[in-house]
């Protein structure tokens, strides 16, 4: 089978579309147990980004020199609110997107299951496995993954979401909302306004280098360097939407 199929995963769409996980159909000695996360480490990583962003546009466009009780007040309620209307809509968009993946893996699996020729049905099962698996794939394997798909249960007639979803797209909002706290909160403790700016903005880059450190691990690449990047990158946007009045 040729390689460079969309990576969608044949767990994600296609199993998961018909709630029904594919390694069911194995003997069950030879079963293997899929651990689940809520979400990946990609996933969190730029959602804190993301609530940090949105955070720092508020913390950092403060004129400190002009700031008094009733501007930092503001900015506390501008920044809390906005992270959390826009962690609600992060996680409806969550929502929405694994509704559409789901829908996806269930016209893969029907079409999989009306096709009688044996090498679109291969294409149809490769492009639904990351390249890297369908690629080492043979063809009997194929047919083996074909005949198992054929004898799953019936689908159903549209694709639906589950508690696991939900609790998913919960983790998004407060993943969002949450990553103000850190931000905001030394202008609660502390009442020289400057003096709060430069600590809020040194927990600001801590948090960025830490995403992107954990980024690092995850993906084998160097976490101190792409800890670095992150921050690199967090500080170039918060100028930019600064600069154009986000």
């Amino acid at each position: 089978m040729t390689s460079g199929h969309p990576s969608t995963g044949i767990d994600q769409s296609v199993c998961t579309g018909i709630n029904t996980p594919l390694d069911s159909f194995a003997m069950p000695e030879q079963r293997v147990e899929a651990k689940k996360t809520i979400l990946d480490p990609v996933d969190r990583a730029s959602e804190i980004l993301f609530g940090l962003i949105m955070a720092l546009t508020f913390t950092c466009s403060l004129s400190v020199a002009q700031a008094g009780e009733a501007e930092v007040r503001t900015m506390l309620i501008g920044a809390l609110g906005c992270n959390l209307a826009w962690g609600v809509i992060d996680g409806v968009f969550y929502l929405m997107a694994r509704l559409a993946e789901r829908g996806e893996g269930l016209m893969t699996l029907r079409a999989v299951r009306q096709t009688t020729d044996r090498s679109e049905a291969g294409d149809l099962i490769a492009g639904a496995l990351p390249a890297i698996v369908a690629q080492l794939l043979i063809p009997g394997e194929i047919d083996t993954i074909r005949a198992r798909l054929q004898a799953a249960p019936e689908p159903p007639a549209a694709a639906r979401l589950g508690r696991d979803e939900g609790v998913a797209a919960s983790y998004v909002a407060l993943l969002v909302f949450l990553s103000t706290i850190p931000v905001v909160l030394p202008f609660v403790l502390i009442h020289d306004a400057a003096l709060a700016l430069r600590v809020s903005n040194g927990i600001a880059m801590g948090l960025l280098f830490f995403a992107g450190y954990r980024l690092g691990q995850v993906s084998g690449r160097r976490p101190w360097l792409l800890g670095m990047v992150n921050v690199a990158v967090g500080a170039g946007m918060v100028s930019l939407c600064i600069a154009l009045g986000g």
